[in-house]
């Protein structure tokens, strides 16, 4: 009788930890694709501020003749808006006749070159 008691403790305990294992398995699953997600959505978001730059700078080019000197030129005269407590836009002339390459790096994070 206690062997028999036993036993059936051994395999109660057994399916438990199995149930927690299975538990602890999808949630590191779920966290990992969380993460993934947020990446990605960052990493489209970077794109698009990248992209807008870009656009306004060839605008620039366009309209005045000569590429702007600085991000700071393109939010006053263009209408570039992005949050500045999570992205650094900073561009890198050499001449005013010459397109700049344009970084968007993230705070605390990577960057994006164009």
């Amino acid at each position: 009788m206690k062997n028999s008691r036993l036993r059936e403790r051994t395999r109660q305990f057994r399916g438990a930890l199995l149930t927690a294992l299975v538990f602890l398995v999808m949630v590191i699953a779920l966290v990992s694709a969380l993460t993934q997600v947020d990446q990605q959505s960052e990493q489209e978001q970077v794109k698009i501020l990248t992209d807008a730059v870009f656009r306004a700078t060839l605008t620039c080019y366009a309209i005045e003749g000569r590429y702007p000197p600085s991000a700071e030129y393109l939010k006053t005269h263009y209408g570039i808006v992005y949050n500045e407590d999570q992205y650094i836009v900073t561009l890198d002339s050499f001449a005013s006749n010459v397109l700049p390459t344009i970084y968007v790096l993230v705070r605390g994070g990577g960057f994006y070159a164009y």
